[in-house]
């Protein structure tokens, strides 16, 4: 059995399964990438729910594995030259999981990289311009009375949608006939900015028709389906 103990994460939220990949994370857009990704490829896992409410992201546990106290993490017992392996930031957790298994990025290196370009796209621009529209619709910055901060991310924000519209016209996936990391990582985001962040309306997501087209294939595969609600939040 794989001895974890050196990892003080471990102290926190002991492993049952401690030859399983063990996720630490809390069901946002980030930390779904990585539960849908773990389901789609079928390697076994243990989650283990960071509460925010608790402040568990700051807790010396957790910051011993991600000093940048954000979510998802993973400790891989089963890591590279069979050694265990801790990664945060959840792009290069998809393209370590993408590589562990073999599956969900293309083996030709051209098709590699523009899955990881279009990765990218969603880690520069999607994540953080959605993340900051939520905050000024949704939380406390949309109690400011100049709308100025909220109308730039707005407009940022359906200028990304309609990059990815566009680019998804007479397409299946982000990266054509086959479903990528890209699409794992984009459209978990986008589900939330119409759903949670309730910014449907404010960025006419009714113009972008092959997003939303792209994104009901999405959330209807069954691997996204359990992987939303992964960890289970108390």
């Amino acid at each position: 059995m794989t001895d974890l103990s050196r990892f003080p994460v471990t102290q926190k939220w002991p492993a049952l399964h401690p030859d399983r990949l063990q996720l630490y994370s809390l069901p946002t857009p980030n930390g779904v990438k990585v539960s849908i990704m773990l389901e789609e490829t079928g390697l076994a896992y243990e989650p283990h729910l960071v509460s925010f409410e608790t402040h568990d992201q700051m807790s010396p546990e957790f910051l011993s594995l991600n000093p940048n106290n954000k979510i998802p993490a993973i400790l891989d017992p089963d890591g590279p030259g069979g050694k265990p392996l801790a990664l945060f930031e959840s792009g290069a957790i998809l393209l370590y999981l993408a590589d562990k298994t073999g599956q969900l990025i293309p083996q030709d290196a051209a098709g590699r990289y523009e899955t990881i370009q279009w990765l990218m796209f969603q880690m520069g621009g999607i994540g953080p311009m959605f993340g900051q529209l939520g905050f000024f619709n949704k939380f406390a910055g949309k109690d400011y009375e100049d709308k100025r901060p909220r109308d730039r991310y707005v407009a940022e924000s359906k200028r990304l949608l309609g990059v990815l519209d566009k680019h998804l016209a007479n397409r299946a996936w982000i990266m054509g006939d086959d479903y990528t990391i890209a699409d794992i990582a984009s459209f978990p985001w986008i589900r939330n900015l119409i759903g949670f962040y309730e910014a449907g309306d404010l960025v006419g997501f009714s113009e972008f028709k092959n997003v939303a087209r792209v994104l009901e294939a999405f959330v209807a595969r069954p691997a996204v389906v359990k992987g939303l609600g992964i960890p289970k939040r108390v």
